[in-house]
C-alpha cells in the first residue's frame, strides 16, 4: 500500500498547493476559472457544486494540474491540459450541462471584464507567481514544522579530530573524548560546545571531558580569530581551540536532537528553505555550464521511489522530502520557458511594456517552444527513470 500511498501524498500536496495558489489569486482578481484539476489528460474524476463555476478534476496523468481561466487562448490552452470541452452540438444531453451556466459548464458568455487578459499586467503578473509563492510557503511551513516537532538534529560532543599544535592538542585533549561541560556549563551538542567555546574569547576555558570511565578537567586557551559571515559579509572575533566533530559518516545513531523554540524554529525553516532553493539553483547552474550531468535529473518513478523509501524511514523524512520538491517546484516554474510560469511572467511583462499583446501566431509559436522544451526534458528523465529501475531490478 505505501507504494501508492507515498508517490501520491507527497505529489498531489505539493501540486495542490501550486495549483490552490494560481486559483485564489485567479478568485481574488475576478478572473474566471472554469477547472481545478490535479493531474493532466482525460479526466478520471470530477466533481461541480450545482450553481457553481467551477470544476474540480482528477485527471489521468498524476505528474501535474492545471487551473483553466477565461483566456484568449482558452482552446489552446485547454487542448494541453487534455481539458478541452468546447460546447458542441448535443452538449445540453450532457449531465453535466447547466442552462444557467457559464461556457463550457453551459451556454452563457463570460463577461469580457472575467477574462484573463482584461487585467491589469501586475495583476496577471500576481496570478502567475501565485502557485511559485504558495510552494515557497508550503516548504517554509513544512521545514518549520520539522524542526518544531523533531527538534534540531547536531553531531554529538565527541572530538574526531585535532590540529596539532593548536590550543586542543596541546592542553592534553585526546581524540575519542567526550566534552560534558565548559566552564561549568553542560553541553550537548557540538553546537552549543562551539558557541561556548567561541564566546570565550581571551581568557582560558575549562573543559570537563568523559574519556572512558574517567571524568577530567582540562584548560585550555582558545585562539582568537576573525570570522567572515558569508551572507552578511560580517567579520566577528571568535575562538578556537582546533578540534573537529565526528562527520556525517561517522555520527550513526549517536546524532543528538534539541528542541527548539518557535522562534528559532520559524528562523530555521526559513534558512533550510534559502539553502534548498540554492541548491536547485546550483543544479541547473551546473547543468548549463556541463558540470552536472544530465544523468542526475529523475522524473515521476524517482520520485514515486524516493517517496516511498522516505515514507518507509519516518515521517521526518517524508515531510522532508515534500518541503524539497515543493521549493523544486518552485524554482523550475521560475525558468523563463514560455510553457511555465516564469515564461509566462516574460510574456505578460513583454505586453505590458509593448502596449499591446502579442498575436496569436506569435504565442502559439512561444508555445511550441516550451513544448520542445519540456518534452525534451521529459524523456531524459523518464529515460534516467527506466534505466534506474533496471538497474535495481537486475543489478
Amino acid at each position: 500500500m505505501v507504494y501508492w500511498i507515498a508517490p501520491l501524498v507527497v505529489l498531489g500536496l505539493v501540486v495542490f498547493v501550486h495549483e490552490l495558489g494560481h486559483f485564489l489569486a485567479a478568485k481574488a482578481f475576478g478572473v474566471y476559472a472554469p477547472r481545478f484539476s490535479l493531474g493532466w489528460g482525460k479526466p478520471l474524476v470530477r466533481w461541480r457544486r450545482p450553481g457553481a463555476e467551477t470544476e474540480y478534476v482528477i485527471s489521468m496523468l498524476p505528474i501535474g494540474g492545471y487551473v483553466r481561466m477565461a483566456s484568449r487562448n482558452d482552446e489552446t490552452a485547454s487542448m494541453l491540459e487534455g481539458g478541452n470541452e468546447s460546447v458542441k452540438e448535443g452538449a445540453e444531453r450532457d449531465p453535466r450541462w447547466d442552462p444557467e451556466a457559464m461556457v463550457p459548464h453551459g451556454p452563457k458568455p463570460v463577461p469580457a471584464d472575467r477574462w484573463f487578459e482584461s487585467k491589469p499586467t501586475y495583476a496577471r503578473v500576481v496570478i502567475l507567481l501565485a502557485g511559485v509563492t504558495m510552494n515557497a510557503v508550503l516548504t517554509i511551513f513544512v521545514a518549520t514544522g520539522i524542526f518544531a516537532v523533531y527538534g534540531r538534529q547536531d553531531a554529538p560532543t565527541v572530538i574526531d579530530t585535532l590540529v596539532a599544535g593548536k590550543p586542543a592538542e596541546r592542553g592534553g585533549v585526546q581524540r575519542g573524548d567526550s566534552v560534558i561541560s565548559v566552564d561549568g556549563v553542560p553541553v550537548r551538542t557540538w553546537t552549543q560546545l562551539v558557541a561556548k567555546v567561541g564566546a570565550d574569547t581571551g581568557r582560558e576555558v575549562r573543559l570537563e571531558i568523559a574519556r572512558g570511565s574517567e571524568r577530567l578537567t582540562i584548560a585550555v586557551q582558545p585562539e582568537v580569530v576573525d570570522v567572515t559571515d558569508p551572507s552578511s559579509g560580517k567579520v566577528s572575533r571568535v575562538g578556537k581551540i582546533g578540534a573537529g566533530s565526528l562527520g556525517p559518516d561517522h555520527v550513526g545513531n549517536r546524532t543528538v536532537r534539541s528542541s527548539m523554540s518557535a522562534g528559532e524554529s520559524i528562523a530555521a525553516g526559513w534558512h533550510a528553505t534559502w539553502q534548498m532553493g540554492g541548491s536547485v539553483i546550483g543544479v541547473l547552474g551546473g547543468l548549463f555550464r556541463g558540470t552536472v550531468s544530465v544523468k542526475a535529473l529523475g522524473g515521476p518513478i524517482a520520485i514515486a521511489r524516493t517517496s516511498v523509501a522516505a515514507a518507509r524511514t519516518g515521517l521526518e523524512s517524508l515531510f522532508t522530502l515534500i518541503a524539497f520538491l515543493s521549493i523544486n517546484l518552485a524554482v523550475l516554474n521560475l525558468l523563463p520557458v514560455p510553457i511555465l510560469d516564469g515564461g509566462q511572467v516574460l510574456i505578460t511583462v513583454a505586453e505590458g511594456v509593448k502596449g499591446s499583446s502579442f498575436s496569436d501566431r506569435t504565442r502559439e509559436n512561444f508555445m511550441r517552444v516550451g513544448l520542445v522544451a519540456i518534452g525534451a526534458l521529459f524523456l531524459i528523465v523518464m529515460f534516467n527513470d527506466i534505466r534506474g529501475l533496471v538497474v535495481s531490478l537486475f543489478g
